[in-house]
């Protein structure tokens, strides 16, 4: 019986610190608006603090989100944490030049890549939009958030603070 209960309990602990270690973005490569490949490690290992934006042209509340931190937000975010907001489209191959008209005719003041084949979305294991990642200083993932309600842009910002106090 003691046997048995040792092992529970060392499961358990197992169980609870395996979450633990720190989640890094890997080496995965995108496009950006010209088409040109990008690398998102790149945005891990810049020193600051990245928020990177999941959304598609089919996806509402992305689209609310993206517009809502574009003329409410990102200016002051950059000043105050050292914000780099990036946001990547998940359209795929046949949608990406929909996406790209769309986001030239929003002049979003951030960066836009284009997942065309979902290799990060599968990399990183998450299954819809919209889906927030924060990056803290070092690269790792701080913070992650998926779906939108009018007004988590706060929520967000509660987090950019707080990781920027870190």
């Amino acid at each position: 019986m003691a046997s048995i209960v040792k092992v529970l309990l060392f499961a358990a602990v197992v169980f609870c610190t395996s979450g633990l270690s720190a989640q890094t973005i890997t080496s995965t490569k995108l496009k950006d608006g010209e088409n040109k490949e990008v690398d998102l490690k790149t945005y891990a290992d810049n020193g600051k603090i990245t928020v990177l934006c999941f959304w598609a042209t089919w996806c509402a509340p992305c689209k609310t989100e993206l517009k809502a931190i574009a003329e409410d937000f990102y200016a002051d975010w950059q000043d105050l944490y050292d914000v780099e907001l990036i946001a990547i489209s998940i359209d795929d191959q046949r949608n990406v030049e929909r996406a790209k008209s769309y986001v030239a005719g929003e002049d979003w003041p951030f960066e836009v890549l284009y997942d065309r084949n979902s290799d990060t979305k599968r990399s990183l294991g998450w299954q819809t939009v919209p889906f927030t990642i924060v990056l803290d200083k070092n690269g790792e993932v701080a913070y992650k958030h998926t779906g939108y309600n009018a007004g988590d842009e706060y929520a967000l910002e509660e987090e950019l603070a707080r990781i920027a106090e870190d």
